[in-house]
């Protein structure tokens, strides 16, 4: 690894604060507030631009061998270690002022590391995460191997079993609507086989709350790898599973993901597969 663990951590975890001072300072004066559509549905601020770019200047500093890959600057992931970067997850929520978004970063390995002292390569993975919520305080925080953790507290997902007592989380096909029918079908699924379905719009928070035992389970299509990757390794470090929904990828960095606890993971993907296009939103 060409940065100890640890060292990282504390990078995103400052990096993080820094980029969440940037995007409440927002939240006072929202007639400053510079909003711009990239694509349909897929909004941008000065928020998500100036968070970026402070979350940049604290990792370039600190990590320097590291590469980065930016939802709004973009970046390739040609380093041993690279960063996966979402300055403000939930950007629709943000601008509407529904105070439920986050700052979301990971720190992924390259397929082939190995990490001390175990001496058997990784596959591509999650390493470090964090995902911070400023509206509640929350900061999540995991590194590989050692465990997920909540304001310092550790946190695990639920003991829920059984998809009949699962509360799921989901997000909707908002940019790429190509996916939308396969998308009902599994919606349909959900729906009628648990407790209850629940969309709030921050794929990172959706993730964090199944490792915290919030949600049970939740899956999404068409997302990004910033969106998931910090959320992947916490909810794997919380003792649940998180998988490529189309098992193409280690992680889903394709953006189709499913996460659970092991025994809703089981239930919850043999009833969503039987809907899904294998060939579609791939790569």
């Amino acid at each position: 690894m060409p940065v100890s663990l640890s060292a990282a951590l504390d990078a995103a975890v400052t990096a993080a604060h820094t980029a969440a001072s940037i995007i409440q300072a927002y939240t006072k004066d929202r007639s400053q507030l510079v909003v711009d559509t990239k694509s349909r549905n897929d909004l941008v601020s000065q928020a998500d631009r100036d968070a970026e770019q402070a979350i940049l200047d604290v990792l370039r500093e600190r990590t320097p061998n590291c590469g980065i890959v930016a939802e709004e600057s973009g970046g390739t992931p040609n380093a041993q270690a690279n960063w996966y970067i979402d300055p403000l997850d939930g950007t629709t929520n943000f601008v509407h002022a529904i105070p439920h978004y986050a700052v979301s970063i990971a720190l992924v390995a390259r397929a082939g590391t190995t990490l001390a002292p175990r001496t058997d390569p990784l596959p591509e993975t999650p390493v470090v995460s964090v995902i911070y919520d400023p509206n509640r305080a929350e900061l999540f925080t995991a590194v590989y191997g050692g465990g997920a953790w909540l304001n310092g507290h550790r946190v695990r997902v639920s003991r829920t079993t059984g998809l009949d007592d699962a509360l799921l989380a989901t997000g909707f096909p908002v940019r790429d609507l190509s996916v939308a029918d396969e998308y009902l079908l599994t919606l349909e699924h959900a729906m009628r086989q648990s407790r209850g379905v629940r969309r709030f719009g921050s794929a990172a928070l959706d993730l964090a709350w199944v490792a915290c035992g919030r949600y049970d389970g939740y899956w999404e299509l068409g997302l990004s790898p910033w969106d998931v990757a910090a959320g992947t390794l916490l909810v794997r470090e919380a003792g649940g599973e998180v998988h490529d929904l189309k098992g193409h990828n280690p992680w889903p960095r394709d953006g189709n993901v499913i996460a659970g606890t092991p025994g809703v993971m089981s239930a919850l993907c043999a009833g969503i597969h039987p809907h899904l296009n294998p060939a579609a939103n791939d790569g």
